[in-house]
């Protein structure tokens, strides 16, 4: 069997450099950030195993809550851009795992009408903490 190197090294170059491009397919809105309690949660309750041991989960607006079909979706978010230049992370990008509904959450967001709803510790995963940003402006692709 003969192996084209060139085709290898060219997809293993795209590999590594994927983080770096936009997600493809993916929709762009807003995400802020809801502090503790975060019981009970719309779609499990007072059930700490919800959870994520990383602590990388949210709540999502009404346009992703889908009649609470929602929960338990995971999604890859990206900052793209915030209010105050330099508040995103280059090249910050996690997965979340959805929780609640930001509506009726116990936790009230930081910026209402926001698509998602990022627990404290994503937020600051994907954002420099800064008092001036209320929300950023997100890339994120279901998964």
């Amino acid at each position: 069997m003969q192996y084209n190197l060139p085709m290898i090294w060219l997809s293993g170059l795209l590999l590594l450099l994927s983080h770096h491009v936009r997600l493809g397919g993916a929709d762009v809105g807003t995400a802020s950030v809801y502090y503790q309690p975060y019981t009970p949660t719309a779609c499990y309750g007072d059930d700490y195993s919800q959870f994520p041991t990383s602590g990388l989960f949210a709540a999502v607006g009404e346009e992703l809550w889908d009649n609470s079909a929602a929960c338990g979706r995971q999604y890859l978010v990206r900052c793209i851009s915030a209010v105050v230049p330099g508040t995103c992370i280059p090249g910050s990008q996690i997965q979340i795992k959805i929780v609640d509904r930001a509506e009726t959450s116990v936790s009230k967001p930081t910026y209402y009408g926001t698509g998602l709803v990022l627990s404290n510790v994503a937020f600051e995963t994907l954002a420099n903490p800064n008092p001036g940003v209320a929300y950023l402006n997100v890339e994120f692709l279901q998964i």
